[in-house]
């Protein structure tokens, strides 16, 4: 009995500590993305995505900040591809939109260290600009005649309807209900978008640092088999950057190379079935798979590369993770967590919505 109540404080223990290391950098990235959404329109992105390399460059650096996971990216690509973007501006698009973002690079700050931080998002989108490029080699099928798929028409009208601006809205918008605006998109529909899998993420971590010993996975944690494995793993599943952050930390606990970490990091957002399913009806097979070509070459390719940089320099990457946030007070990681949960739970947060606008 003794036994089992030591692994259950010692799980506990584990799970507040993750929450609270990650909580404060998830929120102000939360933050940020919601500034970004209310004062980046999409309209602007369709503009400077049409032809030639420069869209797929321009495609590539423009969606590695949105706040977009893979489910959210789905219908924003479809539209730019249906409002005249290129096939391949579209496919680095929907790259670097889900691989990176600036709330899991403050999530990858906090749990996987400065490295990472910086690492991610080069590797994001150098691998979206190299798949663009391969899908120029692709015989694409015509954009579709549909009507482009819009925001208003879906859930997003009812918690972020600032995405439904059309010219009959004859309301002013100021620069402070513009930025609430963004904020309520962050600390709605966003949230939504990402807290089950960052739930199942800390849990993974959780019970990975609980349980597994660091030794467990050191003879298959790294190398070639081991990112294909991790590339057959990422495919079909749902996850987004900042959930896949956690489970990566997990994995670099029990013993997994960061390189492999990365890999899981690079393909899981990029890739589900949804993703894989509208490229294949918008843009046609041959896209489809130049698409996966680039997205497990890059992860690859960038992860061996990772690997052998930290090996080189002889990085303690386990240190970073452990120490890179000791100037935040545990309190307040914690508080950070609340504020987080509060907000995922539907009924707390339209309550207090609602209150703040009858007041």
């Amino acid at each position: 009995m003794n036994d089992i109540t030591q692994i259950f404080n010692e799980l506990v223990n584990n799970f507040l500590f993750l929450s609270a290391e990650a909580s404060p950098w998830l929120l102000l990235g939360l933050i940020i993305a919601g500034m970004m959404k209310a004062w980046a329109p999409t309209s602007i992105l369709s503009h400077h995505l049409g032809k030639g390399k420069s869209a797929i460059v321009k495609a590539a650096l423009i969606g590695a900040p949105l706040p977009l996971c893979s489910c959210g990216v789905i219908p924003v690509a479809t539209e730019l591809r249906r409002s005249g973007a290129s096939s391949p501006a579209t496919a680095s698009f929907l790259v670097a939109t889900p691989e990176t973002g600036v709330d899991s690079i403050t999530v990858s700050y906090a749990l996987l260290g400065p490295i990472f931080a910086i690492y991610r998002p080069i590797s994001a989108i150098l691998s979206a600009i190299i798949t663009g490029l391969l899908v120029t080699t692709a015989k694409v099928i015509p954009p579709s005649s549909n009507t482009p798929t819009s925001c208003c028409a879906s859930k997003a009208k009812q918690e972020a309807p600032s995405c439904c601006d059309t010219s009959s809205e004859k309301k002013k918008v100021t620069f402070i209900s513009k930025t609430l605006t963004g904020l309520r998109y962050a600390v709605t529909q966003l949230i939504d978008d990402l807290i089950i899998w960052l739930l199942i993420g800390l849990i993974f971590a959780t019970l990975v640092k609980t349980f597994v010993p660091t030794s467990f996975l050191l003879s298959y944690g790294s190398g070639l088999p081991a990112m294909l494995l991790m590339i057959a793993i990422s495919i079909p599943m749902y996850i987004c950057a900042t959930a896949s952050t956690p489970i990566a930390a997990g994995f670099i606990l029990a013993g997994i190379s960061p390189g492999t970490a990365l890999v899981f990091m690079m393909a899981g957002p990029a890739t589900n079935i949804s993703t894989l399913g509208i490229i294949k009806k918008e843009m046609g097979m041959s896209v489809l798979i130049r698409y996966l070509i680039g997205i497990g070459s890059s992860a690859i390719a960038f992860g061996l590369l990772l690997d052998w940089g930290i090996n080189y320099f002889a990085i303690n990457i386990s240190q970073q993770m452990q120490h890179n946030h000791e100037m935040l007070p545990y309190w307040f990681g914690l508080t950070c967590a609340a504020v987080i949960t509060f907000f995922a739970i539907k009924p707390l947060r339209n309550n207090l919505l609602q209150f703040s606008l009858k007041g």
